[in-house]
């Protein structure tokens, strides 16, 4: 059974269509990097699953049950969904220990000295344990992005979909962030990644889904896509993308 089933997804904003007959089926345990010029509708699908969007057309399944409307089931199955986004999102005025633990406490019910104890190791495997009692702001832009992999790793998802979470990032501190997640994706965890990152399609993907246009063009393991891309588009895609 596919964790995550989209089938025929469509999704327009106004007259702008945005997705269009979108099928995508990822299996447990799966990477599955999703890449393409800017535009073509990569993090509007990742929003979709997460039920942040709502489709037009088609559905998505997860956990081979339809994504749920609205209520506590939306509310649980978003909290088996960790998302981290361009934008770190973290609460300024918390400390990031703070940032780690208010999600299991107010949504899992957790106690302080579980989630605290939980949070610790995790910020100890992003790499920042040392940096438990700052603030936001006192971190740098890569500590901040892996402080927020450690928020959603805290609610204990089956699932971690990653909208281009280096694109906010100074080129030194990218290699940071792409550690990590490399390391995520070595436990089994089922990850979705929007990226501009080539690199890290061609090393951690089990398979690379090319979009452009609103449409999953091709979608093939990172060899096969890198060294013989089907598509027109791909292979001028990834020309220009590899020259630099």
């Amino acid at each position: 059974m596919p964790l995550v089933t989209l089938e025929e997804v469509g999704k327009s904003f106004g007259d702008n269509q945005v997705l269009t007959d979108i099928d995508l089926t990822v299996e447990s345990g799966e990477v599955v990097v999703v890449i393409g010029p800017s535009g073509s509708g990569k993090s509007t699908l990742c929003r979709c699953i997460n039920r942040l969007e709502t489709v037009d057309t088609g559905r998505i399944l997860f956990e081979d049950k339809p994504l749920p409307t609205e209520g506590r089931e939306l509310a649980r199955m978003r909290s088996r969904v960790g998302m981290v986004f361009q934008s770190f999102n973290l609460f300024a005025h918390r400390t990031v220990l703070d940032n780690v633990t208010i999600g299991p406490m107010k949504v899992l019910g957790q106690k302080r000295p579980q989630a605290e104890a939980r949070a610790r190791e995790l910020l100890e495997r992003v790499g920042i344990a040392d940096k438990a009692d700052r603030l936001p702001r006192q971190l740098s832009g890569g500590q901040q992005q892996r402080a927020a992999i450690a928020r959603a790793l805290a609610m204990d998802p089956v699932l971690m979909l990653f909208d281009e979470p280096t694109s906010a990032l100074d080129p030194e501190m990218i290699s940071e962030v792409l550690d990590v997640m490399r390391s995520l994706a070595s436990t089994g965890m089922t990850m979705i990644v929007v990226t501009h990152e080539m690199g890290f399609a061609r090393s951690a993907a089990d398979r690379v889904a090319f979009m452009a246009d609103g449409r999953i063009l091709e979608i093939s393991p990172p060899d096969a896509f890198f060294d013989a891309p089907q598509s027109e588009r791909a292979r001028d895609f990834l020309a220009r993308i590899l020259r630099h």
